[in-house]
């Protein structure tokens, strides 16, 4: 099973913790690709709304400020959740206000899987519309079921968000294959560091 969609929204900034969470390696063109990607519409929107965004620019800035405003409060709304914290009101109230945008356009469609939730398009939704869905799904993770689930990672770097769907809720890391076992690895080095300095000190 996959992550829920904002998870997958805040865990697009590559880095959360350490000196490269402050590098920007993104903005509105990045934001539409990741929509792509996370097929909240297809090539044809996308075009659309790069489109749009190259005749709008302080719209498509002011939309990406929006993104980003969300993605940070999400983030820490989550992060408070996994750590049994209350999340701060200024971060809800982001939450909320995209929210509310988006209530308007929330309508159930039949599909032949059954009954799902879906956001009716209109011309006057703007550069941002794909936040919708996002906020959303941020509210159901944390009203839901796997609320409790919800973690951070703890290795050195990354912060990423993830939701423990072990049996035991035993899982610790975002991925075992990279944060898991480069964690792994420097506590295997620390230990054999701190073996050496202890040898050469009893031998003084």
């Amino acid at each position: 099973m996959s992550d829920p969609l904002a998870v997958q929204f805040v865990n697009a900034r590559e880095w959360r913790q350490g000196p490269m969470a402050a590098t920007p390696v993104d903005g509105y063109r990045a934001l539409v690709e990741w929509a792509r990607k996370a097929e909240l519409f297809g090539r044809t929107e996308a075009d659309r709304l790069s489109r749009e965004a190259e005749s709008r620019p302080s719209e498509a800035e002011a939309a990406w400020e929006r993104a980003r405003r969300l993605r940070e409060a999400t983030y820490r709304i989550l992060s408070a959740q996994g750590e049994g914290r209350h999340p701060e009101s200024a971060d809800l109230a982001v939450l909320n206000e995209s929210l509310g945008e988006g209530a308007a356009r929330r309508h159930l469609r039949s599909t032949a899987e059954g009954l799902c939730w879906t956001w009716v398009e209109a011309p006057d939704c703007g550069l941002d519309w794909m936040l919708w869905p996002v906020a959303y799904s941020a509210a159901e993770l944390v009203t839901g079921s796997e609320a409790d689930r919800v973690k951070s990672c703890p290795a050195e770097g990354c912060g990423w968000i993830f939701v423990d769907r072990s049996r035991n809720r035993s899982r610790r890391w975002c991925d075992m294959q990279s944060c898991g076992n480069r964690e792994k690895a420097r506590r295997h080095y620390h230990r054999g560091r701190e073996r050496t300095e202890t040898t050469a000190s009893d031998a003084s």
